[in-house]
């Protein structure tokens, strides 16, 4: 006989089902307006983008030291292009390079001498300036390439009793000679006569040589020590700006008296 309270079904025991106290059945219509409420809920609005950051404020071109500091490169990049350029004209032109740069340097001398001394009625002289280019690039350019390289070969250490020695043959030598042939081509050219050439020599020459022996001793020094045989004309040149003032004004003055200087 079965248990009591158990109930029989296919040969096997089956324990009735009890009711849990307390646990209360929820109806169908429940879950299925809980699945409808919960298909039905609103989506979250979306997230809104973030705002964009703000623009960089843009420093002034003057006061940005990048732009500067770009700007300062650009310029050394230029000239070190130009002094890349030059040198290598150097190298393959020697002659001709030293020649232009005597012209240009002679050029800018001699307006910058008439600038000085026009009176405010005056106009430049163009043609005394042709005179002074034509003088660089045809004997000033020209003699210092060879006299340079002669002297290097003839003394070619760079000591201080060699420069010294370098020194005292341009004073000498190169100086005296190179006053003589600039006075009388330029003389020449403005019609003088050979009288009067003579004269404006012994008139002006001694005096030019004075000067100098004033001027020249350090730039040859400075030239001769410390740069090299293919840029001591270069640096010649630059040197000669300020004496190239003073020789050019020499030249422009007035004719020399004949009688005076033949009875001096």
């Amino acid at each position: 006989m079965a248990p009591t309270g158990a109930l029989h079904a296919g040969g096997r025991h089956l324990l009735p089902l009890r009711r849990v106290p307390g646990a209360v059945q929820q109806p169908w219509s429940h879950v299925r307006s809980h699945l409808i409420s919960s298909s039905k809920r609103p989506s979250p609005s979306p997230t809104p983008p973030p705002p964009p950051p703000p623009l960089p404020v843009p420093v002034p071109p003057s006061t940005s030291p990048f732009v500067q500091a770009g700007s300062r490169r650009g310029a050394v990049g230029v000239g070190s292009g130009v002094v890349a350029w030059y040198l290598g004209s150097i190298e393959a032109r020697p002659v001709l390079t030293k020649s232009v740069t005597a012209a240009a340097i002679f050029t800018v001398a001699d307006l910058s001498s008439q600038m000085i001394t026009l009176g405010p009625e005056d106009s430049l002289d163009l043609v005394r300036t042709l005179r002074m280019a034509s003088y660089g690039l045809l004997i000033s350019g020209p003699s210092l390439h060879i006299w340079f390289n002669f002297v290097s070969k003839l003394l070619p250490k760079q000591d201080v009793v060699n420069t010294f020695k370098k020194m005292f043959l341009g004073q000498a030598v190169y100086g005296p000679i190179i006053n003589s042939v600039f006075f009388s081509y330029n003389a020449g050219l403005q019609g003088e006569t050979i009288p009067e050439i003579m004269a404006r020599l012994k008139r002006d020459l001694i005096p030019t040589i004075k000067s100098g022996l004033i001027y020249w001793p350090l730039c040859d020094f400075i030239t001769f020590k410390f740069i090299p045989v293919h840029l001591q004309p270069l640096v010649s040149n630059s040197f000669s700006f300020l004496w190239t003032i003073y020789i050019t004004y020499m030249a422009s003055l007035k004719k020399a008296d004949v009688d005076v200087a033949t009875s001096s």
